[in-house]
């Protein structure tokens, strides 16, 4: 069935909260709260290059389109409170895979507490093109480039299902709702810890922080570089672990004991690096006689190959 702008639009309208809303060219921000600081963070995700149409049902990529930015505000320590929403639509998207999308969108909003402020559409030869900009109030900013010497880095989850499930969806394997698969659950339909960002802010001992997407090591990398520091990666996480993707942990350092962490946020951390005066990489690993560099090994949005 070929779509039109205007039944899409119709569409966002009837099924998303705040839809009704969309009524002129332009959405309106509220102001933010008395000592609070308004965030925004954008994603894009491209057909064949980010996700297949094949492997990811409509209604789990429209939840992870959601939960990936949500999973940012939440690692700079923001509430999120609404969102745009872009959408390119070849000619292989059709009515009852689109309502399946935004009903998925409409569900995850409404469990999120968000809602739609704007967005646009537009067609395309072929594939599919999602954008979705979130916005979101932070009591305190936490930021990636306040770590510092002797902080302890600590993940909420460890990396590398994401990566496992892509294997497998690479090698053949299908979402089988019946019988999920957690590492195909981890890639496909994310469910990034949110709510534990904002409780780190809230603690002063906490100094830096982000959201795990490019991979362990990419993302330590960010993190040192940041703050013009290296880290010290713990020796006995392997490769699966350092390559990772799309794992979308909080990963924060601290000067806070693991212990005294574990207790007062109520779950368990892993333990991934520590950070240290800079040396001869971001990036650094004890091998039984010295430190060398380690390479990065997080995925490259613009590799071709």
């Amino acid at each position: 069935m070929h779509l039109k702008e205007t039944g899409v639009l119709a569409r966002i309208r009837d099924l998303l909260p705040g839809g009704d809303s969309l009524l002129d060219d332009c959405g309106a921000l509220p102001p933010a709260p008395p000592g609070r600081t308004l965030l925004v963070t954008t994603d894009l995700m491209e057909s064949d290059q980010h996700f297949r149409l094949d492997w990811h049902p409509p209604d789990l990529l429209a939840r992870k389109l959601l939960a990936v930015n949500l999973s940012d505000l939440d690692a700079s320590g923001a509430q999120p409170f609404g969102f745009t929403l872009t959408l390119a639509l070849g000619p292989e998207i059709d009515g009852p895979w689109l309502d399946t999308f935004l009903e998925s969108l409409a569900q995850a909003s409404r469990r999120a507490d968000v809602r739609v402020l704007g967005g646009d559409t537009v067609g395309r030869p072929s594939g599919l093109g999602l954008g979705l900009t979130a916005f979101g109030f932070a009591a305190r900013w936490l930021r990636r480039d306040g770590l510092r010497p002797g902080d302890r880095i600590f993940v909420d989850q460890r990396p590398g299902a994401s990566l496992r499930g892509l294997r497998k969806l690479q090698a053949g394997q299908r979402w089988d709702p019946a019988r999920p698969d957690p590492d195909l659950e981890a890639h496909l339909d994310p469910k990034p810890n949110l709510g534990l960002g904002s409780r780190l802010a809230a603690m002063p001992e906490v100094h830096a922080c982000l959201d795990l997407s490019d991979g362990l090591s990419r993302d330590l990398r960010n993190l040192a570089e940041a703050s013009r520091l290296s880290i010290l990666v713990d020796p006995g996480l392997d490769e699966e672990t350092l390559r990772g993707g799309e794992d979308y942990a909080r990963c924060f350092g601290t000067d806070l004991s693991q212990l005294e962490l574990e207790q007062r946020l109520g779950q368990a951390l892993i333990p991934v690096g520590r950070a240290v005066e800079p040396g001869a990489g971001p990036l650094l690993v004890y091998d039984g006689r010295g430190t060398r560099t380690l390479p990065d090994l997080g995925f490259d949005h613009f590799a071709h190959d």
